[in-house]
């Protein structure tokens, strides 16, 4: 029989962790598609010289580990006399990084749409508008989700990283159970299963999605 010191009290201790993954997870990729979205659009539109100081910006979030990203925030705004809690610097860091990818999973979706569909569509009297809501968007969508659906358990595997900042998620309540309780494997074995259950829905969903559009085809 399997004997373990995990108590109840160290479950709901792993679920408050999980709490605060899940809430990091929610306000990095809200931040960060909605940035992306905007940043996605002017990246496939803009002319040269706004493009190219843009995509520097983003290789230099999408390049730098993103550790080394929130634990230079969070000491840069004790420096610079901002006051925001570590959990405010891992949303905010981890929105940016999210944009980043976002920006060109959505720009290759909106330059994935032939340019001949868009002729067509202006040629029937669309505005700009117009195409980009209906033509555009649409077909853009079906393009980026699949790795948006990546992006999103991505991020939700790196607030892993949060803990450098003095955050308890999921990962560091487990690691404060195992100094405890010195069962690492079962405690990880838990906390993995905990992941498992919030990705595997999100992963189900994204293939629906696909399912169904294809369906629609």
């Amino acid at each position: 029989m399997l004997e373990t010191n995990l108590s109840w009290n160290d479950i709901l201790f792993l679920l408050e962790g999980t709490g605060v993954t899940l809430a990091i997870t929610f306000w990095a990729v809200l931040g960060g598609t909605v940035l992306g979205i905007g940043l996605g659009l002017l990246r496939a539109t803009a002319p040269w010289w706004l493009n190219a100081p843009l995509g520097a910006v983003l290789d230099v979030l999408r390049s730098v580990p993103l550790i080394i990203q929130l634990v230079l925030a969070n000491s840069f705004k004790s420096i610079i006399g901002i006051q925001a809690s570590p959990f405010v610097v891992a949303c905010v860091v981890l929105s940016l990084y999210t944009c980043a990818y976002c920006t060109e999973i959505v720009r290759g979706g909106i330059l994935a749409v032939p340019s001949t569909t868009r002729r067509a569509a202006r040629s029937l009297g669309m505005t700009y508008g117009q195409d980009l809501a209906n033509v555009v968007f649409p077909i853009a969508l079906r393009v980026s989700l699949p790795s948006w659906i990546g992006l999103t358990l991505g991020v939700m595997k790196d607030t892993a990283l949060v803990l450098w900042i003095g955050i308890i998620e999921l990962l560091r309540a487990s690691q404060i159970i195992v100094t405890r309780i010195q069962e690492p494997l079962f405690v990880l074995a838990v906390a993995g299963l905990i992941y498992f259950i919030i990705g595997f829905p999100i992963s189900r969903l994204g293939a629906r999605l696909e399912r169904k559009w294809r369906e629609h085809d």
